[in-house]
């Protein structure tokens, strides 16, 4: 049995928390690649090391380094390697590095496979309550320059907004929407997606403001889902 793969860019998202969300597609490719590009091989390393693969390279691909890094892979598929690309966690390119490479690949007419996977948001947002038929995902909110500007633009949306947040700004999040959307817009704060201390916030923003302000410890990103304008 031939356990090699073809030369391509192989884009595999991991899991967000609980490691059975692996696909049994992603634990071969993984397997099988020459080269595993992530964004910290220090937690690549550990992934790896639960899911029972012993990587046969493993280099680092993040924010800092992803420009110079994309050539170098594609140089590396080019020679005949197959190169698998992995995120923290999640899928790569969504709020993550990866579509330098993926620009780079296409202009080079290599083969790009992407293996459908976790994503927090898409988890969050169906079990959110709020509707999902139409959204928008729009990632993490600037932290300072521009911010009010996004905000603004999420509020007067007719359709599903869906963004990350750190639980640092979660709460100063929550204040800058309740001043420019109206307090009974719905909205879900979801974190911890697939882990022991999974949570959902479901209500008003007045609600889940007044929920968030009295809870003493925030830990992990937040998907925050927030109902479109009537």
């Amino acid at each position: 049995m031939d356990n090699s793969l073809a030369p391509a860019l192989y884009i595999v998202p991991t899991p967000i928390g609980n490691l059975e969300d692996i696909t049994f597609r992603a634990v071969r490719i993984l397997k099988q690649c020459d080269i595993i590009a992530c964004e910290d091989t220090r937690t690549a390393s550990k992934l790896l090391k639960l899911l029972n693969i012993e990587p046969k390279l493993l280099v680092s691909y993040f924010e800092h380094n992803e420009r110079a890094r994309a050539s170098e892979l594609i140089d590396k598929i080019k020679t005949g390697k197959s190169v698998a690309l992995i995120s923290e966690a999640g899928t790569p390119v969504i709020s993550d590095p990866g579509w330098a490479v993926v620009q780079e690949a296409i202009a080079n007419n290599i083969e790009i496979v992407s293996l459908p996977g976790a994503s927090a948001f898409l988890t969050a947002i169906v079990a959110s309550g709020i509707a999902a038929d139409k959204f928008a995902f729009f990632g993490f909110p600037p932290h300072k320059k521009g911010r009010k500007t996004f905000l603004q633009k999420i509020a007067e949306l007719d359709i599903t907004a869906v963004m990350y947040e750190s639980p640092y700004r979660i709460r100063k999040l929550l204040d800058e929407l309740g001043e420019i959307v109206a307090p009974e817009r719905k909205i879900c704060l979801a974190r911890e997606l697939t882990k022991i201390y999974e949570e959902y916030i479901r209500g008003s923003i007045a609600e889940v403001k007044e929920f968030i302000q009295n809870k003493s410890n925030l830990k992990g990103e937040f998907v925050v889902i927030l109902e479109g304008k009537k």
